[in-house]
């Protein structure tokens, strides 16, 4: 039981009630719903409960206002995800791998593409070739510099050993579009409760200038405070600079914030050297349900 301003017993609204209140004040869904419970507390109760913008909100919501203290009430459960408070200021995540998934698997992807251009390789041996490219040493500082394409046309040449400038142009542009690619499951709900409960969201990326755009298509660049895309700033991950970048533009300090990524090397070891922790994804967490329960805990205090 939560208590009003008044001290009067306060019924813990709905949860649709609380998801309800800030579409209803018509704010973007990627504001906090702090911002759109403000305006609830510069109404009266009455004049709140009366307001034209709230005709359509449940019944939970539209009695809950009417009562003295609990506009105040819905505000601090709906910033605070009912009485979820973020154990970090910020959360980084990686791009490839971690926040972008492909939506087909790539060895498949290669091969139907491939057949126009006489690409015969088993998909088996195209993803060995492709991990074999992805993996080996790269003798320039930065993999991706610009669009990428030196890089990925070597990588695409000795997954398939196909060498055509048409082929390799078609696959990759296939993946420069939102629809080669997929979100994690819950992965865009886990994001805006955690922007919504105030925790500042960055991508740190080792990635080609394709990224911007690949986010924009999957409708969640808007959600992030910071995008910091490697061939863009000059530093790749595991170098400290890259993820200092992104700290300082979402102004939490490393101790304050943690990263996700999939790479051992290149997430956890570069996070760990600046003092920044990292769970890596497919093995510290594995959903984006386990990383909102672990950035959002339990308030007692309410």
């Amino acid at each position: 039981m939560v208590r009003s301003d008044q001290n009067a017993p306060v019924p813990r609204l709905p949860a649709r009630a609380l998801r309800f209140a800030p579409r209803t004040l018509g704010c973007p869904p990627h504001l906090s719903r702090t911002l759109a419970g403000e305006l609830l507390l510069e109404m009266p109760p009455a004049a709140a409960a009366r307001c034209p913008l709230l005709r359509r909100a449940p019944a939970a919501l539209r009695g809950a206002l009417s009562r003295p203290g609990m506009a105040r009430r819905l505000v601090a459960a709906s910033a605070g995800g009912g009485g979820r408070a973020p154990a970090y200021g910020g959360l980084l995540l990686d791009a490839g791998g971690t926040l972008l998934q492909v939506a087909r698997p790539v060895a498949e992807t290669y091969a139907s593409i491939g057949r126009r251009y006489g690409v015969t390789k088993p998909k088996k041996g195209i993803m060995e070739g492709f991990k074999r490219a992805f993996s080996a040493p790269w003798p320039k500082t930065l993999r991706y510099q610009g669009d990428g394409r030196p890089f990925w046309r070597i990588v695409v040449a000795e997954a398939t050993n196909c060498t055509d400038d048409d082929y390799f142009e078609e696959v990759y542009q296939h993946y420069a579009h939102g629809d080669a690619w997929r979100l994690p499951a819950g992965a865009d709900t886990t994001m805006r409760e955690l922007k919504d409960a105030g925790v500042k969201l960055a991508v740190v990326s080792n990635f080609d200038t394709r990224l911007r755009k690949l986010l924009k298509d999957l409708n969640v660049s808007d959600m992030f405070d910071a995008i910091v895309v490697s061939s863009e700033v000059g530093y790749e991950k595991p170098a400290p600079e890259i993820f200092n970048i992104a700290l300082d533009q979402i102004g939490v300090e490393a101790s304050k914030a943690v990263h996700v990524g999939d790479d051992e090397t290149a997430d956890k070891a570069g996070a760990n050297a600046i003092g920044l922790e990292c769970w890596l994804w497919g093995d510290d967490v594995k959903t984006f349900s386990e990383i909102r329960d672990r950035i959002l805990t339990t308030d007692n205090s309410q």
